[in-house]
């Protein structure tokens, strides 16, 4: 009997079965050590739609693996659906374990938001669930199975909603860009891997030849006291990504860096680029040199358009885009946060042509500052220290350091870290940037086109903390894991303000199902309205919430080995 982790244990019939119920859709081959071009993502449009998950081989490093493939595709098809109407998706699961999917960023009743366990008990294997609800948004969105590691295995596919109303911009063209990473190893590997030792993904350490310049630029006492802060927590200034890189190839649309994925335009025409980030653990930095970008939607939702070299895409967040290209080829670069590789793409005027791949920044290496310390040198409470009155800071004003109160639950040896000074980091675009001048859109930018919804002050406030021990690779929120947490209960229709505090080192992209997460940027009238949240470590960030769709929701960090554990159940009661 297969358990639900090993599904890639199969045999070869059920193989051989998943793969003839998928539609025949080729995916990229290698020849002589290079990825080879692949036919271009199907695409489906209407209100029906019949969706066949399998295992399909595909071979994206020169070594054959199986995928969770929809109907044969990797990425999944592009679904397309219109504003207004009401959809009908029937998913048959011919894999040898049970499956789902969710409609990331979508407003839906609860019972079709596709998480097992919450809205529904999953698919079984050789069922067929049929979800059906009406569409009332529109933008650019995704899809992915919320059932253990399939999203990591290939199960996720973009999501593209026209509008009823003419959209506040005009452009000639347009592109699904979507990013993901891939590994050859399995995914339970990896989180054994991770288990064992935390850093096991991490080829950065720190050398002699740092040692030296850090003495050279800030002496030898401060050097020692920098040094001996981060021996006490067991943990490295070069660890940006749990998973690197090193075991990664990064992908767009499908497609390694060789094998360069091309989206075409015409001479002078205006190009809207749809970003998706659908990779399970890493963060990327997008831009294209030689172009301009102006973001005109943050996770589906149109913005007052902002003009930017670069930004930097969470996991599961979107973005869309408009360029102007005049002619010829420009890349399309996007590397990881932590600079272990990157995905790239190419824009040209005719299929062949490229340009130069630019050079990857430097590694990003943390401060104190990143850590939620200040200046004030090593202010964090660790994890053998017991919380005392000092331990809580009650400040008066949010925007300083109101109201942080750390819960004596993240006291243990589940929470090693937390963070004494978290900062409000929305003009900061993040570690690692910005670069060489570039300008780089930060959510300080962010302004909802359309005037805030739901102006109503809000009754009260959720505060929770994304805590974590690195050295044992543990995650949770106020230092109770998932299994461990009880429901977070929120009225119908009630307005609250939601403050969530990073007390890691690591950024935490953060997803509410079935409800806007209100960016409070400053602007109260235009607040901008986003599914996914990213966190920076040490940083606190709040938003509003009107829960106006009743059941039980998913809330949970969407790097995808964060998961098991920074996870909370959120029910909603009338």
């Amino acid at each position: 009997m297969f358990n639900k982790y090993d599904e890639h244990l199969v045999s070869r019939r059920r193989f051989v079965t998943g793969l003839a119920a998928g539609t025949a859709v080729a995916t990229l081959g290698w020849r002589d050590g290079r990825a080879q071009p692949a036919v271009p993502v199907q695409g489906l449009r209407g209100n029906n739609f019949d969706l066949s998950i399998g295992y399909r081989e595909v071979n994206l490093t020169g070594n054959p693996r199986t995928a969770t493939v929809v109907n044969g595709s990797l990425p999944a098809p592009v679904l397309r659906w219109k504003q207004g109407e009401k959809v009908t998706l029937r998913v048959k699961n011919n894999l040898a374990t049970d499956s789902s999917v969710h409609w990331h960023g979508i407003i839906l009743p609860a019972d079709m938001d596709g998480v097992p366990g919450f809205s529904f008990d999953g698919i079984r294997p050789g069922e067929t669930f049929e979800y059906s609800f009406p569409v009332t948004q529109n933008g650019t969105y995704w899809y992915h199975s919320h059932t253990v590691y399939q999203e990591q295995t290939g199960l996720y596919g973009a999501l593209i909603i026209d509008p009823i109303e003419p959209e506040p911009f005009v452009y000639d063209r347009e592109h699904v860009v979507m990013l993901s990473d891939w590994s050859d190893e399995r995914p339970e590997d990896i989180f054994v891997n991770l288990k064992k030792q935390s850093d096991y993904y991490n080829y950065r350490q720190r050398t002699v030849g740092d040692l030296a310049a850090q003495v050279r630029e800030a002496g030898w006492k401060a050097t020692h006291e920098d040094r001996a802060m981060w021996s006490r927590m067991r943990m490295n200034d070069r660890d940006i990504s749990d998973v690197t890189g090193s075991t990664y190839t990064f992908l767009v649309n499908g497609q390694p860096p060789d094998a360069n994925w091309t989206g075409l335009f015409a001479r002078n025409e205006k190009v809207r680029l749809r970003f998706i980030n659908a990779a399970a653990m890493t963060i990327f930095d997008v831009r294209i040199p030689g172009l301009k970008m102006t973001v005109v939607a943050a996770d589906g939702q149109y913005i007052e358009p902002v003009t930017v070299d670069e930004f930097r895409i969470g996991v599961a967040e979107t973005f869309d885009v408009i360029i102007e290209p005049i002619d010829g080829a420009y890349t399309l670069f996007a590397q990881a946060i932590d600079r272990s590789g990157y995905a790239r793409g190419t824009l040209a005027e005719k299929a062949g042509l490229s340009a130069p791949v630019p050079t990857m920044d430097p590694p990003p290496v943390l401060s104190h500052a990143d850590m939620g310390m200040g200046m004030y040198g090593d202010h964090r409470v660790h994890a053998n220290h017991q919380p005392a009155a000092s331990d809580t800071i009650t400040k008066a004003g949010f925007g300083s350091n109101a109201g942080i109160v750390h819960a004596a639950t993240e006291y243990g040896f589940q929470v090693d870290m937390r963070a004494e000074q978290p900062r409000e980091q929305l003009n900061n675009p993040g570690i690692g940037l910005p670069n060489g001048g570039r300008r780089v859109l930060t959510y300080a930018d962010l302004r909802n086109l359309d005037p805030t919804p739901d102006p109503r002050e809000p009754e009260r406030e959720i505060q929770l903390h994304l805590t974590g021990n690195m050295s044992r690779y543990m995650w949770s929120m106020d230092g109770i894991n998932f299994a461990d947490a009880e429901p977070l209960l929120l009225k119908l229709n009630e307005r609250l303000r939601i403050t969530l505090v990073n007390d890691t080192m690591m950024n935490h992209p953060v997803h509410l199902h079935g409800m806007w997460s209100e960016l409070e940027t400053g602007d109260p009238d235009h607040i901008p309205r986003k599914h996914t949240v990213l966190v920076q470590p040490g940083a606190k960030v709040s938003y509003l919430v009107t829960p106006d769709m009743p059941g039980d929701w998913a809330y949970h960090c969407h790097l995808l080995y964060h998961m098991l554990g920074m996870f909370r159940r959120v029910r909603v009661q009338a």
